[in-house]
């Protein structure tokens, strides 16, 4: 009898346990004894609760998945800065297909060279000697006044190098004014962004350096001409507001220095 009392004793204490355990299961499915609700528990009410427990336990689930897909905003996001970017580009290029396409200069050859040479030499200026290994480049910026800029120019004995580019920057200045450098590598970053005669020969007619934040552009390549031989001039009509950069390269002469006639007027 000890043995029974015991025993039952145990298993109240157990099922009161069990009891406190889940609290949930006894409120909503039994109102009976513990013991005798091991016993006559209602199997589908038990499925329609852990339906109902499944259920609320999915709506988090849910909100984690909503969560997970939340990253992708950020991906918008830098989708978006892709877009700006190549909006930003698309803007520049724009910007830098609003500059007309230059038309090439008029140019001609004169037999005149004495005759020139000694109307120049009386003129201020207007006789300078081109040193070895050096590069002149008169700055010509354009005026309300005028519509197009002329040129004619000789050489005493020996050709000369000669190219035309036109900086579209903005007018600072209306002095045509003249800026020598050493070479081509040599210059200063002014002349740089100018576009210097690039890294080419001379008598195969060098190529202006690209670059992509330059506003220069080339109007003639500069060649070696035969400038002693006879008088060579041009003309162009104004494209816009800048300044042309009319170049004298004696770059590729060791030895020589050269004497240069020459003259840069304006023409309505």
């Amino acid at each position: 009898m000890d043995t029974l009392e015991a025993t039952s004793e145990l298993q109240s204490r157990l099922s009161s346990l069990s009891i406190a355990s889940f609290p949930g299961i006894i409120s909503n499915q039994c109102e009976t004894k513990p013991l005798d609700r091991l016993q006559s528990t209602d199997l589908s009410s038990c499925q329609a609760n852990m339906d109902e427990s499944t259920a609320d336990s999915s709506q988090p689930s849910e909100v984690l998945r909503d969560n997970e897909e939340s990253p992708a905003e950020p991906a918008l996001r830098e989708g978006a800065e892709e877009n700006n970017t190549a909006g930003s580009c698309q803007v520049s290029g724009e910007i830098k297909t609003q500059m007309p396409p230059l038309q090439p200069p008029t140019t001609w050859t004169s037999a005149a060279l004495k005759e020139l040479k000694a109307k120049l030499r009386t003129e201020k200026d207007s006789v300078v000697t081109v040193y070895r290994g050096d590069i002149m480049t008169v700055h010509v910026p354009t005026v309300p006044e005028a519509k197009k800029v002329c040129w004619e120019y000789a050489t005493d004995g020996y050709d000369i190098g000669f190219g035309i580019y036109f900086d579209w920057s903005p007018v600072t200045t209306r002095s045509i004014t003249v800026h020598i450098s050493e070479s081509s590598d040599d210059e200063d970053e002014e002349e740089e962004l100018e576009a210097p005669v690039g890294n080419g020969d001379v008598e195969k007619g060098s190529k202006t350096t690209s670059n992509s934040n330059s506003n220069v552009a080339e109007l003639l390549p500069v060649y070696r001409q035969d400038s002693h031989m006879s008088v060579l001039g041009g003309s162009h009509e104004f494209p816009g507001e800048g300044t042309y950069l009319i170049k004298f390269d004696n770059s590729y002469s060791l030895w020589r220095n050269k004497t240069l006639y020459y003259r840069v007027y304006y023409s309505a």
